[in-house]
């Protein structure tokens, strides 16, 4: 059985017959909790708090230096601030609502470069706050290196290092 704490409801209850049910919890912080018991909601800054535990975020030149290393570079903003902010030299363009499934090395839906979970994966948004959730998203796939650029690419303009007009290179 699962319930979502927030309004107590059953969203899915299967059992095995004979099985003793436990209930999962969908826990709002990442994740979901065994047994049942209600969770507080953690808010968003709880939520990236958690999402930025224990990792390293680069900044705009370490990213650089990364990317000439070969580590992916994801560029995860929609194409109105693309086109607003400038497109990343040698990032590839994956939509948010798919990026697990493109960089997942086990999916049958990845894209050529999701070669293995041991891929440095950098994730860049507009800001810095939806990459760190992204990037906390792919380490919970399996891809353990995966992080972000702090400051998005307002962090990026603002060091100086080059956008173009494009074209992007889009995966979808």
């Amino acid at each position: 059985m699962i319930i979502d704490p927030a309004h107590g409801d059953s969203l899915l209850d299967w059992t095995r017959e004979g099985a003793q049910r436990e209930p999962v919890t969908i826990d709002s912080t990442v994740g979901m909790s065994a047994g049942g018991g209600a969770t507080e909601p953690a808010g968003i800054d709880r939520v990236l708090e958690r999402a930025r535990a224990g990792v390293r975020r680069l900044g705009p030149y370490e990213v650089v230096e990364a990317v000439r290393g070969g580590a992916l570079l994801i560029d995860t903003r929609t194409e109105a601030h693309r086109r607003d902010q400038g497109e990343l030299p040698g990032a590839l363009v994956i939509d948010r609502t798919v990026l697990e499934w493109r960089l997942d090395p086990a999916c049958p839906w990845r894209i050529p470069e999701a070669t293995g979970y041991d891929l440095r994966v950098i994730v860049a948004c507009r800001h810095g706050y939806s990459s760190s959730l992204a990037a906390a998203s792919l380490r919970a796939v399996g891809l353990r290196a995966a992080t972000d650029l702090a400051g998005g690419v307002q962090a990026w303009i603002a060091a100086g290092l080059p956008v173009h007009d494009g074209p992007a290179d889009v995966r979808v």
